[in-house]
């Protein structure tokens, strides 16, 4: 004779378990929220930028904001190499840095010829980021030039 609980046991709901739908409801939640995304960074800046000048975390990750901001998003002033106009304190944010933090690596940046401050928030990008590679690699600004 065969026992209640064993059949009980073998039998499965056509029902999924509750687990089962959250673990599923998180995963897509997760994949939307997380889905990578892709900038096209020259590899001069791997090769020879970060070789040749001896940059901190904080000025990387402001160039690469910036640099991100200008030419590997949606920007009106890309063919000139200017960034939309910025909020430092949303920058700093984003960043999740110090406003102090994020002035002087804009210094430093700008000391090197990387980017040139136009008015507070507005900057312009080299894309090859030294006038020298500018030139190498043939990098024009719609003839507008600092």
């Amino acid at each position: 004779m065969v026992d209640l609980r064993t059949i009980l046991q073998d039998h499965k709901s056509k029902h999924k378990d509750l687990k089962d739908l959250h673990d599923m409801e998180v995963s897509k939640a997760l994949t939307k929220e997380t889905q990578p995304t892709v900038s096209e960074i020259p590899d001069l800046f791997f090769d020879s930028i970060l070789v040749d000048y001896k940059l901190s975390r904080i000025e990387i990750i402001v160039l690469m904001y910036l640099y991100r901001r200008v030419w590997c998003r949606p920007n009106l002033y890309k063919k000139h190499g200017i960034s939309q106009l910025l909020s430092h304190t949303e920058m700093a944010k984003a960043l999740n840095l110090a406003i102090e933090d994020v002035f002087s690596a804009l210094r430093k940046i700008e000391s090197y010829g990387f980017i040139i401050t136009f008015r507070s928030g507005q900057y312009f990008v080299r894309k090859y980021f030294t006038k020298a590679h500018d030139e190498a690699f043939g990098q024009t600004y719609d003839d507008f030039e600092l």
